[in-house]
């Protein structure tokens, strides 16, 4: 009767529930058994997919209609009397869901126009989990009732279901702390090589006056090198980012997050990599004014929309010079890529020497791991600009930070040559350059000379104007002594024509590898690798130790290392999904090292 009626759940019709084809709307189902309960009209293979298929659902899932359903519905499968009936719940909750295509009729079920994939509070109805498994096996649910009508169940039945429970709670844990490792944050920390970067660091915005030891006056500032990922160019390579969710990988998502990094590791001077032109226009220039920095911006060539940018800090530093650099050279067939750089020539604020200057330089070479000699080339014309750019009066050279994405690994031709100064490339395989391929495909031998002389740039890498000038200087002072020195010196420098040579006595500021574990450090993190290819080289002060060779002494003064923001390992990167993801949103790392500049 009416009263087993009235105290029974509502129950979900769908439009196959009624033999008619029609939409009944609410319906309570016959009292007792018999066909007209159990709609023995459908297949039976279709009401036992209709009812595994709900029970199997776990409770956190849900059934969202964007218009509102009358409470008194009911589900049409072969589900008996005793069941637990789906009610409606007031819940926020998506569920990525699809109805199996052996259901029907469709066209008035249509009608209702179903959202799964969207939020909504309209209307919920929240599955319980009764646990079926299969057609003879009765639901928890029963299972409870009747053993609290009968109470005959065993001890052992007893400690089954308390295992089951147990087992499921410790599941779910489980995959919550699983959850919470994919969206937390990368654990970085602060590597100090001075004691006193930590007072330094403690004191920072106490004043402009900067730390002191002793009587003299030290000039501390931080630099950060970071690949933002070009947005052009995430979706141009969009095979490289499907371990991410299509929501993490939107400008809109990506950028707010982008500028919280900044923003929590505050360097005094940012070199970015991949900054897409029209973003650097409408967003992100406004957005680093407003944080004090100055911007500099030079856009790759060609259709390229993309290049790189150094901003500094109005507070800490003022500009002496912006000298953009094209590695495109339309009359070099060699040269024939769209990579740029950029070299700034700053000025420390609150520094006692008025003569006093940084050079910091940015870059992003070819990618390509096949034409090592295109990112050789490239980096030539890079280190002459900086020769340029730092020379002094008195023919010395102010200190250089090098940043940048240089597409070659720790331990490469490429690498060791901006480390040590100098570089034997004869015999070299071009696909061994960068150090990119384990098995490279490039097999071609670095021509000699590798780029053309109407380029301008020396062996040594500098303009070979200036070179000519100061060997004209030289020569003026050795003529006396040598007076057939000219063709002894043609002889040598056509023996040393496969030498590659900079004056510059840089060091890189990570090392590249664990010193516990000899693991590799990672800067850049896809579906595809995980490497180092972003440095920051620089001008290390002269303490004494043997000069690196290729180096002279005619720096003026120099950079100490205080510290850096620890790099971390590629098994790192995939407890929280690789890169990018919810906290970090480009594919690679920010590095940020501490300097102090030395004075000569």
């Amino acid at each position: 009767g009416g009263g087993a009626a009235g105290a029974r759940r509502p129950e979900l019709a769908l439009p196959w529930a009624d033999p008619l084809g029609g939409w009944r709307g609410c319906v309570w189902p016959a009292a007792g058994p018999g066909p007209a309960g159990r709609h023995s009209m459908l297949p039976r293979h279709v009401q036992r997919l209709g009812r595994d298929w709900i029970t199997h659902w776990n409770g956190s899932q849900m059934l969202a209609f964007n218009s509102p359903v009358s409470s008194c519905m009911r589900w049409a499968g072969h589900y008996p009397s005793w069941a637990s009936f789906p009610r409606p719940v007031s819940a926020d909750f998506s569920a990525n869901w699809r109805f199996l295509p052996v259901f029907g009729p469709w066209r008035q079920f249509q009608n209702y126009n179903w959202h799964l994939d969207n939020y909504t509070q309209n209307c919920c109805f929240h599955l319980p989990n009764p646990t079926m498994k299969s057609e003879g096996e009765e639901p928890l649910t029963k299972k409870r009732r009747l053993s609290a009508q009968d109470d005959t169940s065993t001890p052992e039945q007893e400690t089954d279901l308390s295992n089951q429970k147990e087992a499921s709670c410790l599941s779910v844990a489980q995959n919550k702390e699983k959850r919470g490792r994919k969206k937390g944050t990368i654990k970085r920390h602060w590597e100090y090589f001075c004691q006193q970067s930590k007072t330094v660091k403690i004191a920072k915005n106490i004043g402009p006056d900067q730390s002191s030891t002793g009587s003299e006056t030290t000039f501390d500032f931080t630099v950060m090198s970071y690949n933002i990922l070009s947005q052009n160019l995430l979706e141009d390579n969009s095979h490289l980012y499907k371990h991410c969710r299509q929501r993490l990988l939107f400008w809109t998502y990506r950028f707010p997050n982008i500028l919280q990094e900044i923003k929590e590791l505050d360097a005094d001077v940012l070199c970015l990599q991949e900054v897409q032109e029209d973003h650097y226009r409408t967003e992100i220039k406004s957005s680093l004014e407003s944080l004090g920095y100055h911007c500099e911006y030079k856009m790759r060539t060609g259709r390229k929309p993309d290049g790189c940018a150094i901003c500094f800090k109005t507070s800490k530093f003022s500009l002496i010079s912006s000298n953009p650099v094209e590695f495109f050279r339309r009359d070099i067939p060699l040269l024939d890529r769209d990579n740029v750089g950029l070299v700034l020539l700053l000025q420390p604020r609150f520094h006692c020497k008025a003569s006093a200057a940084i050079c910091i330089a940015n870059t992003h070479l070819l990618y390509n791991p096949r034409r090592g000699d295109i990112k050789l080339t490239q980096l030539a014309m890079l280190l002459a600009e900086i020769a340029s750019v730092a020379s002094q009066k008195d023919g010395s050279f102010c200190p250089i930070i090098i940043c940048g994405d240089f597409n070659s690994v720790p331990g490469s031709p490429l690498y060791r040559f901006i480390k040590e100064g100098k570089l034997n490339y004869e015999g070299l395989a071009i696909g061994k350059v960068s150090g990119q391929e384990q098995f490279p495909r490039g097999q071609r031998i670095l021509s000699i000379p590798i780029w053309p002389k109407k380029l301008g740039i020396s062996q040594n890498c500098v303009y070979e104007i200036e070179q000519q000038q100061k060997e004209e200087n030289a020569g003026e002072k050795l003529e006396a002594a040598k007076p057939d020195n000219t063709q002894e010196i043609v002889i040598t420098s056509e023996k040393l024509s496969s030498k590659l040579q900079h004056h510059f006595k840089l060091s890189s500021v990570y090392s590249h590898y664990f010193p516990e574990t000899g693991i590799p450090e990672v800067t850049t993190c896809h579906s595809r690798s995980a490497v180092t290819v972003d440095y920051i080289f620089y001008s290390a002060a002269n303490d004494g130790t043997a000069t690196q060779p290729g180096a002279d002494d005619s720096f003026c003064g120099g950079l100490k290392l205080l510290g850096r923001l620890a790099l971390v390992a590629e098994k790192d990167l995939w407890i929280v999904n690789g890169l990018p993801n919810e906290k970090n949103s480009s594919d690679h790392l920010p590095l940020l090292a501490e300097f102090r500049l030395i004075e000569r």
